[in-house]
């Protein structure tokens, strides 16, 4: 479920995407089509590993709970990705709603491809409350977005900053097990919190594996599938309230914990104001590859 790299602007051809041209990716992943059968399916953006994004699924699960629910707005979603799907076929989404009340509800979304399991979310819904108490934790103190240095990136958004230009490619780069980012969707929809909520799944998801890499010399993202074997197990958001995607927000990646073939980390989602809108936590695989397994020179990574 990993990115096979962090190319920010490449498409799996080479080619550079624009902002442009990222925005309308996004917008078509998260157009769902329903079959006769209920059955929901939408376009996948194309990369280099052959898979389909398991960012794409969490924001999709987002957006078929909503179209299932549509009364109310999703409060959290937590996946469990079973194995990879692949992007020459279609991906079958089914939605069940387990309960329907006046200010909560929930259903499961499963992806199934030719009959197998891919990945599951259950996703809880509800509606704005009043206040009894308010507080949050505060931002990190880091430079504002400067919309001079962002440039598209697929697995973030259409304008992505990496706060302070670290590069988590390179193994002999090291740093604490933080990452910061600043990112905009400048051509989401105002006032639609479901494509808001869709959108951010997203990008929560292709960080944290590259963040766990940080403090230990000799190990890079550009490792990930060719020399270790990476992959997202689990990817849980949680959003605590409304906000607009085409303002600046920044994610704050903290990886928590990494040993025995695994990876746990955490995530905030921050407004340029400070709000606190969204928090995640994920836990990966970043082990080595089996015996005998040679995965160099292969569009696919055996999860």
């Amino acid at each position: 479920m990993c990115p096979s790299d962090h190319d920010p602007g490449a498409d799996p051809h080479g080619h550079p995407r624009t902002a442009a041209s990222l925005s309308a990716e996004l917008q078509a992943a998260f157009t769902l089509s329903e079959s006769a059968d209920a059955v929901l399916r939408a376009p996948y953006f194309t990369e280099r590993r052959g898979v389909v994004f398991g960012g794409q699924m969490v924001g999709q699960a987002v957006i078929a709970a909503t179209h299932r629910i549509p009364d109310k707005r999703v409060r959290s979603v937590q996946t469990v990705f079973a194995r990879g799907a692949k992007l020459d076929q279609p991906v079958d989404i089914h939605v069940e709603p387990m309960h329907e009340g006046r200010n909560i509800a929930s259903a499961t979304v499963t992806f199934v491809q030719n009959e197998s399991l891919c990945a599951r979310s259950l996703v809880l819904l509800d509606i704005e409350e009043p206040d009894v108490v308010r507080h949050q934790i505060s931002m990190p103190d880091v430079p504002p977005p400067d919309a001079a240095k962002a440039v598209p990136h697929w697995l973030a958004a259409p304008q992505t900053i990496i706060v302070g230009d670290v590069d988590i490619a390179d193994p002999a780069l090291t740093g604490p097990p933080s990452l910061q980012l600043w990112i905009r969707f400048p051509e989401a929809p105002a006032g639609d919190q479901t494509m808001a909520r869709a959108l951010v799944s997203h990008a929560s998801d292709g960080w944290l594996i590259a963040t766990a890499m940080r403090p230990h010399p000799g190990l890079g993202q550009s490792m990930a599938h060719r020399e270790v074997s990476t992959g997202v197990l689990t990817q849980d958001v949680t959003f605590h309230q409304d906000f607009e995607a085409s303002g600046w927000l920044l994610i704050d990646h903290e990886a928590l914990a990494t040993g025995g073939g695994r990876t746990y980390g955490r995530g905030h989602v921050f407004t340029e104001q400070g709000r606190l809108v969204a928090s995640f936590v994920q836990e990966a695989l970043l082990r080595r590859f089996p015996s005998g397994q040679d995965p160099r020179a292969k569009t696919s990574t055996i999860f």
